[in-house]
């Protein structure tokens, strides 16, 4: 889910809030995604884990 080179200590969460939107927090950065985060990645519906688009 992570790029090779991120330096981040990868705590990764998921959960919705009270209006039922997706929030992700990623190293202590929450954020709900947005139409630009949906079209870059993609989400598996089985597991939650975040895969990025490859465009080539």
């Amino acid at each position: 889910m992570f790029s090779p080179e991120y330096r981040g200590e990868k705590n990764f969460k998921q959960e919705y809030n009270k209006h039922g939107d997706i929030e992700i927090t990623v190293d202590g950065y929450k954020f709900i995604p947005d139409l630009q985060f949906m079209n870059d990645h993609a989400v598996c519906r089985y597991c939650g884990q975040i895969y990025m688009w490859d465009y080539d």
